[in-house]
């Protein structure tokens, strides 16, 4: 039986659990627009497991080269471990593949422009796995701010407070610069201020401090941020991974009216809360309730919007410019905490340490030794 046009063809680079239990159920969400022909990872015994899972017809490989060679996919999905990341994403996309790939996309501002690099030769796109912007809430809300609808932002707070064990730092690749690019800025908080940034546009300052204060990584386990958007509003942020009550929370005080945000994983509607100031008429605000349907944030609610950007051939929302200002940010965010200084957007250009490096070759963060 031959394949719809446009029903495209995907494989997975990664089986882990984060493939298994967000990419799967994303793809089997969206069946009639893709099929599943691949899937790659260097343990024989994980990719056993998720071809069980995902069905027989998913072709395995061990080798992301001789995977894009043979199958040729339209749209390749990422789920390794962020060292991994741009080396499998130009890869796909000097095959010809889209992209779309967990985050971090890369581990520096420098990879990154590789990876511009290379879709501008390829003229295929790289996306990074951002889901909570998808939801329906995060869209009603980014439509009222952006509008005016709730007046000018003026005050924000950006809060990711999560618990790691020394179990979970156990794993060979966490909590070092070289594999995972960072601490709870890189890898926990980032889908937090994504949205916050999403939100409230373009930032203009930032001031931090970061800290390892519980678990012995090279890089944080903690970081704060003092932020000023070009908006003019002010913006806290806290990156966690040492807070036994777990939350991620954004809230934002505009001229008529507070939105808030608060869950943990993952947001519906209901996760989305909106006050209005005491002058705002209560007709006004019955308008700022949650939207009819109810869209989780979610792989699946991500994947649906960039297959539409492949039907049309437009660039895919989570790409380009727009997510290498969150990488930027994450840069940022580390030079303030490492030098102790205030930086500005933009500054971060080729020739600056942090522009190859989140550490920055800062002498108290960066590793000792070099492999």
């Amino acid at each position: 039986m031959s394949l719809s046009p446009t029903r495209r063809r995907v494989a997975v680079v990664g089986t882990g659990a984060i493939v298994a239990g967000s990419h799967l159920p994303a793809l089997r969400a969206h069946s009639d627009r893709v099929e599943l022909v691949a899937a790659v990872d260097v343990d024989q015994e994980r990719l056993g497991a998720f071809r069980e899972l995902a069905g027989d017809q998913v072709a395995g490989y061990t080798s992301t080269d001789a995977m894009l060679d043979a199958e040729r996919p339209d749209l390749v999905l990422i789920g390794t471990p962020p060292s991994l990341h741009r080396d499998q994403t130009v890869a796909a996309l000097k095959a010809g593949a889209w992209v779309l790939c967990e985050k971090p996309l890369t581990l520096s501002l420098a990879e990154y422009d590789e990876i511009a690099a290379a879709e501008e030769a390829s003229g295929a796109y790289a996306a990074v796995v951002f889901q909570h912007r998808y939801g329906s809430g995060a869209v009603h809300a980014r439509e009222l701010i952006t509008s005016g609808e709730l007046g000018a932002p003026l005050v924000a707070h950006c809060q990711t407070t999560w618990h790691r064990d020394a179990a979970y730092y156990a794993v060979p690749w966490r909590g070092k610069w070289a594999s995972e690019g960072g601490g709870p800025t890189m890898g926990h908080g980032i889908h937090q201020y994504d949205l916050m940034l999403h939100l409230l546009g373009e930032w203009e300052e930032i001031r931090a401090m970061a800290a390892r204060l519980v678990h012995d990584t090279e890089s944080e386990d903690v970081s704060t941020a003092l932020v000023r958007f070009r908006s003019g509003a002010l913006a806290t942020v806290v990156n966690s991974v040492l807070s036994p009550d777990e939350v991620s929370r954004i809230r934002v005080d505009c001229a008529d009216a507070t939105v808030e945000l608060t869950h943990l994983y993952g947001h519906g509607n209901d996760s989305w809360t909106y006050t209005p100031a005491p002058h705002v008429a209560s007709e006004r605000a019955t308008a700022w309730r949650t939207p009819a349907s109810d869209v989780p944030s979610s792989h699946t609610a991500q994947l649906g919007a960039l297959l539409d950007a492949y039907d049309t051939g437009t660039r895919p929302p989570g790409s380009g410019r727009d997510a290498r200002a969150t990488l930027e940010f994450a840069a940022a965010l580390y030079k303030a905490a490492f030098t102790g200084r205030p930086v500005h957007a933009g500054e971060i250009v080729p020739g600056d340490p942090f522009y190859e490096a989140m550490h920055g070759e800062s002498p108290d963060w960066a590793p000792k030794e070099r492999a």
